[in-house]
């Protein structure tokens, strides 16, 4: 963005719309997409200084590209951030980063609750490598510091996690991990800068999966890793080197998707506030996890922490795994899949989609039932919602 632009931007709906924005010499409004796998320079020794870095520029789109840088910027301004890299998928960001900051020998506490594949990630794959993971209660602080030890470099959280919506204190845990030098990273996936700002709280990292929220249409895959310039610099190295990298298609679609953000964002958990009050009055509906709600567990931490409650509802029904594949089948209208952060809303059956490769003690300790069912609410009739889940309850 220009220098003149730049210093008059400071709200958040202008920094969606405007952050990141470089123009060519064509003079373009809208963002280019710059699909290319290379880019050509005026000499060898031009070439040779791009790659040693002693010339800024762009070198090849495995780690440089001007679409991406784009992305990069507008995500990195909305949260507050110095730097942004972006990766293929959420996933890939997590990865990105623990392979970037940890070595062999580490240890690293980890919120239990995470999304199946997080936790797969932490507790199976990192282990060959020689890192190990110690799975705490979420929402409590003492557990954190009870689990650090000497070998413990970073402390990873999820809230509100999934399908749960169990919250973690950023604010409580960040001042515990500081205090024993330690990183804590968030992933921020379900509120989105737009509801929840991490490193405000004290969080030395976000990482989100752009392939949720971010992009908001359920399009493409994409995942970032956001935090102060000397951490991401270390991610940019890995990500240099190994290439979980995100494409400029995805990179443009994500950018026109961070444009309406906020407004999404704010529109699908008024919504979901008023289906998790109209779920809790249904008989077979034995309980509603939602933070927007009174009757969770952590919902003055919400009214602290975030501007909303998202847009996730999970419930439980009596009957177990029948009665919640029941009612999902029942549905005309709501999408079964997996995925969330769309426009459509969807529902899935975390336990034997999401969680399925948890064993099932794991789950249970998470609270992940039989008769748990998580919906994403999208931007559809609120009343449509209701009635379509109405057809399989009871």
């Amino acid at each position: 963005m220009s220098d003149r632009q730049e210093k008059h931007i400071q709200d958040f709906d202008t920094l969606a719309i405007r952050a990141g924005i470089e123009r060519s010499q064509f003079n373009e409004h809208s963002e280019a997409m710059y699909l290319t796998s290379s880019f050509v320079f005026d000499s060898a020794a031009q070439a040779a200084a791009r790659f040693s870095g002693e010339e800024e520029g762009y070198v090849y789109a495995r780690f440089t590209n001007p679409t991406v840088t784009a992305m990069q910027d507008r995500l990195a301004a909305l949260e507050g951030a110095e730097a942004c890299i972006a990766t293929a998928s959420g996933m890939a960001a997590i990865l990105a980063l623990v392979m970037a900051l940890l070595k062999s020998g580490d240890h690293v506490v980890a919120s239990q609750g995470l999304f199946g594949s997080t936790q797969q990630l932490f507790g199976n794959i990192f282990s060959k490598f020689g890192i190990e993971t110690t799975f705490v209660p979420a929402a409590d602080v003492a557990a954190y510091e009870a689990a650090i030890r000497p070998q413990t470099r970073l402390i990873f959280v999820e809230t509100p996690s999934n399908p749960l919506t169990e919250l973690v204190d950023i604010a409580a845990v960040a001042e515990v991990a500081h205090r024993h030098e330690v990183l804590l990273a968030v992933d921020n996936c379900f509120c989105t800068p737009a509801l929840q700002r991490p490193l405000e709280l004290g969080a030395d990292v976000v990482i989100h999966s752009a392939t949720k929220y971010l992009d908001g249409q359920g399009r493409v895959l994409g995942g970032a890793v956001v935090g102060n310039k000397v951490l991401m610099d270390e991610v940019f190295r890995f990500l240099r080197t190994a290439g979980p990298t995100l494409s400029p298609f995805n990179a443009w679609v994500i950018l026109k998707g961070l444009e309406t953000l906020r407004l999404r964002m704010e529109a699908q958990s008024a919504s979901a506030l008023a289906l998790a009050e109209w779920l809790e009055g249904q008989p077979w509906v034995s309980r509603v996890y939602y933070p927007g709600l009174p009757s969770h567990p952590q919902h003055a931490l919400a009214l602290r922490q975030q501007r909303m409650g998202g847009a996730i509802v999970s419930f439980d029904v009596v009957g177990g795994r029948e009665a919640a594949w029941r009612l999902i089948d029942a549905t005309r209208l709501i999408s079964i899949t997996a995925n969330l952060g769309d426009t459509k809303s969807t529902i899935t059956h975390p336990a034997s989609t999401t969680h399925g490769r948890i064993s099932p003690e794991a789950r249970a300790a998470m609270g992940v039932s039989e008769g748990l069912i998580r919906v994403a609410v999208g931007l559809e009739s609120i009343d449509d919602l209701k009635t379509d889940l109405a057809r399989g309850l009871g």
